[in-house]
């Protein structure tokens, strides 16, 4: 064997040891991650033992009776958020990746979006708070109503629905555009009949996972609706609201110690909303995958 083989074997050992530590320091470091979340996740189990029931399902929030409050007008305040948020952020976001990756040109404009896009998608969710605070309250004088906080939750998930849709969208083989064309589609016929079908699972992935985390934030919600305790369900786009996130931060921020277990009681609420959220965006990648492979 030659001098330059044994180096580059020495080198390719190297390369596979340091391979395997840094694997088992990710392993070691998730492994923290998840003891942690599972103390924790133990925690606000314990502290809502015998506070989660129906009755706290089905009854309005109190700032007297902790035996009494339940989240019932927050619950239905996220639900309505929700149906907003995915009425807005959703077909303009999949309308805006389909423009930028079907049909806009790679001129300087188009650039400078789709950087601005991306920038957007890691901005605080508080600066869309305060965004939607001087727009939507404000300046189109909307007041603190639920079109309102719909609204400014479209706009902390729209680059990520914009975001997730070009790479579905981009990942559909070229082949299936050439095909359409040759059989005389037009280009909006492609995408139509051809494009969007072979990426509606990663689209769907993408709008799953961004309005779990619409439900979840509460930072945004802050300025736009300082009422946390509502004691009617909202029946139009204009009324008061409040939502879990809110709810379970105002009872955190009690000093009343009955309070802090009905959050904790709110947490796993929201936990039992999200979870199966994301498992579902988990389930349709999965299912998406071993489609492919097939």
């Amino acid at each position: 064997m030659s001098a330059t083989a044994s180096m580059f074997d020495a080198r390719v050992a190297r390369r596979m040891r340091l391979g395997r530590w840094f694997a088992a320091l990710c392993a070691f470091f998730s492994a923290i991650g998840l003891i942690f979340l599972c103390i924790l996740l133990g925690r606000v189990a314990y502290q809502s033992w015998g506070w989660l029931s129906i009755h706290f399902l089905t009854e309005f929030p109190s700032t007297i009776y902790p035996e009494k409050a339940g989240m019932k007008s927050a619950i239905w305040g996220s639900i309505w958020l929700l149906v907003i948020t995915g009425g807005v952020a959703v077909p303009v976001g999949v309308a805006a990746a389909v423009y930028l990756e079907e049909y806009a040109k790679q001129t300087r404009l188009n650039r400078i979006i789709e950087l601005n896009i991306a920038n957007l998608a890691g901005v605080p969710s508080i600066v869309y708070g305060l965004l939607g605070l001087g727009v939507f309250v404000r300046a189109l004088t909307l007041n603190r109503s639920l079109i309102a906080g719909g609204l400014t939750l479209s706009l902390l998930v729209l680059p990520v629905i914009i975001i997730a849709s070009r790479e579905a969208i981009r990942a559909v083989p070229r082949s299936f555009r050439l095909a359409a064309f040759a059989l005389g589609a037009t280009r909006w016929q492609t995408i139509r009949a051809h494009t969007l079908p072979a990426a509606l699972p990663g689209i769907m992935t993408g709008v799953i996972l961004a309005l779990s985390r619409a439900i979840g934030e509460a930072a945004p919600l802050i300025p736009i609706s300082a009422i946390t305790y509502i004691t009617f369900v909202p029946r139009g786009l204009s009324d008061p609201f409040t939502a879990m996130p809110l709810q379970i931060y105002a009872w955190s921020d009690t000093a009343q110690v009955e309070f802090h277990h009905l959050a904790a009681a709110g947490i796993l609420v929201l936990l039992a909303v999200l979870l199966p959220m994301n498992a579902l965006a988990i389930g349709v990648r999965a299912w998406h995958q071993r489609r492919k492979a097939w």
